[in-house]
């Protein structure tokens, strides 16, 4: 159901509001590019500051222009089940082609706290749900075992965006779960993990590169392995350098040194460091993108 490209696109903010013209424009800059559907209201897209009404808002936002173009997978996730419950019923409503839920931050729950939150979102609506796996951000991994417990018991949960960094886990996973739709929720994991069976990738770097991720996920899925593997390497720096500070400082200021959007983020994020900065525009120059 979700394979290949996946943009985690970013949320642009003029005057400390959302900035729908240049959204636009970025969601028809991915279409145009190939690729296979937007991830509106993730990291990426700021979704810790976005207020209730701008949520529902991007993602509505995020669907209309996708005009059926391309699919939108919203990211519904909370530390709060009743809020991402409501979320994703939203994300429903609106038209989604499926949730993306993030496992509860903050909270630590345990690994049954966890299949109790995932399935009480499942069994509630009936939608294609996606679960983000990212101890790094929240503080708690889903273990392979609490997700084949899932899959076996809600048929909407489909599939898992990894981003434990751990290609152990992404086979485990994929062995215990050999029908789940697994993306890389790392940009420069994205060949390795789809060696071990992965279906493509939420991208981070392909808000300003969609067509070359595009070509590397296309190239590997075709069997030519050495262009693949060539696309990674070419892609390798130029990834690196949008997790130079937190994410998704990098990858904004990039886009808004394209002209993409206004380099306007919302407190926490803030500007980045003038060092990293000028790491961030070579990487952007050797890559020839300015």
């Amino acid at each position: 159901m979700f394979s290949g490209v996946y943009t985690a696109i970013i949320t642009p903010f003029k005057n400390d509001k959302v900035d729908y013209d240049a959204f636009g424009a970025l969601i028809e800059n991915q279409c145009k590019n190939g690729v296979d559907g937007i991830v509106p209201c993730g990291t990426t897209g700021e979704s810790p500051t976005l207020s209730y009404e701008e949520h529902e808002e991007v993602i509505e936002f995020a669907v209309k222009t996708a005009k059926g173009r391309m699919k939108v997978l919203a990211g519904t996730g909370s530390n709060s089940t009743d809020e991402a419950i409501h979320f994703t019923q939203f994300a429903k409503k609106a038209g989604c082609d499926g949730a993306l839920v993030v496992s509860p931050y903050y909270n630590k729950p345990t690994q049954k706290g966890l299949y109790l939150h995932f399935k009480k979102i499942a069994d509630t609506v009936d939608i294609p749900i996606v679960i983000y796996n990212i101890a790094g951000r929240t503080a708690v991994n889903v273990e392979p075992a609490t997700l084949e417990k899932l899959c076996k018991e809600c048929k909407n949960i489909v599939g898992v965006k990894e981003s434990s960094g751990s290609l152990e886990q992404m086979s485990m996973t994929k062995f215990l779960c050999p029908d789940i739709d697994m993306l890389s929720g790392d940009d420069a994991l994205t060949l390795p993990l789809m060696s071990v069976g992965g279906k493509g990738i939420i991208s981070v770097v392909s808000n300003i590169v969609p067509s070359e991720v595009v070509a590397l996920v296309k190239a590997f899925e075709k069997g030519d392995i050495k262009e693949a593997i060539r696309m990674h390497y070419k892609l390798f720096p130029l990834v690196k350098a949008m997790f130079i500070e937190t994410n998704p400082i990098p990858v904004k200021t990039a886009a808004s040194i394209l002209g993409m959007c206004a380099p306007e983020l919302r407190l926490p994020m803030c500007e980045m460091e003038e060092a990293n900065k000028s790491k961030l525009e070579k990487a952007m120059k050797d890559f020839g993108l300015i």
